[in-house]
């Protein structure tokens, strides 16, 4: 399996005082700005972000289910290895109305991870 990028997601109760913590103070910018989401990424390396997501997000709640998206080559591909792998799925495979198609498994830790690929419509 391709990895392509890691992001953490991290759980808020509000965004104003994240926005003041990773961008003011650490220099993150804003990628994505929705009501209760945040992403932020690197100024210099663009594939370093983040996620905050707070419980009120009705753009992407599940998000704040997960402690991190990995984005990978072939999103099929790694949820049928999962499935042959007997790992808990939490959330099927399901194509998303922001282009990205996805589906979240538990780690062995109890951790449920976000697994997914860009896809292109057309």
């Amino acid at each position: 399996m391709t990895i392509r990028r890691v992001v953490p997601s991290v759980s808020a109760t509000e965004l104003a005082p994240n926005r003041e913590f990773y961008q003011d103070f650490l220099g993150f910018e804003p990628a994505m700005d929705e009501p209760g989401f945040l992403m932020f990424r690197s100024p210099i390396n663009p594939t370093a972000q983040l996620i905050v997501v707070t419980p009120d997000c009705d753009w992407d709640a599940q998000s704040g289910t997960t402690a991190m998206s990995i984005e990978v080559e072939d999103v099929d591909a790694a949820y049928a290895q999962a499935q042959a792998r007997g790992y808990e799925i939490v959330h099927p495979i399901t194509d998303e109305a922001w282009g990205v198609r996805r589906f979240f498994v538990r780690d062995p830790n109890g951790l449920v991870l976000n697994i997914n690929m860009h896809v292109t419509s057309g």
